[in-house]
């Protein structure tokens, strides 16, 4: 009897593992199915979040570039630091921001803050380089030389 009690239980035992390699095998495929698609889906997650840091980078570029969003701070010394490294008398800083000689002293001695559409004009001129400064100043003589002669 020992004879088949064993047989039988070999028997079994091997009908039961493949049996459970069958089912195993299974959910090995849907395992590795969902790890791809969790993968696929961090990708996306990757894309989709660098896309907005460049949108939300593009958008503050934009609207520092003269949108009155993001209001620009007003330093007098740094105006004069600025009139300064473009080698420009007061008066003709004024000329290139298109206000009065007058304005210029009272902002750079701190007697009166320029308005935001004033603030957006000396935000343009901080990129101005010494050359292109007196460039526009000459172009602007011209203009105004033509202009006088009509």
């Amino acid at each position: 009897m020992a004879n088949l009690a064993s047989l039988l239980k070999s028997e079994i035992t091997r009908l039961a593992r493949r049996e459970v390699k069958a089912q195993i095998d299974q959910v090995r495929k849907a395992s590795s199915t969902h790890r791809r698609d969790i993968a696929a889906l961090k990708r996306q997650v990757a894309l989709l979040s660098r896309q907005v840091k460049s949108a939300s980078a593009e958008r503050r570029v934009a609207t520092k570039k003269g949108t009155d969003a993001t209001p620009t701070r007003f330093v007098a010394k740094g105006l004069k630091s600025l009139r300064t490294r473009l080698d420009l008398s007061a008066e003709a800083f004024a000329k290139l921001a298109g206000v009065s000689g007058q304005s210029v002293y009272n902002w750079e001695n701190r007697k009166s803050i320029p308005g935001p559409a004033q603030r957006a004009v000396l935000v343009s001129l901080r990129s101005l380089g010494k050359r292109e400064a007196h460039t526009r100043l000459e172009q602007m003589a011209l203009a105004a030389r033509k202009g006088k002669k009509r």
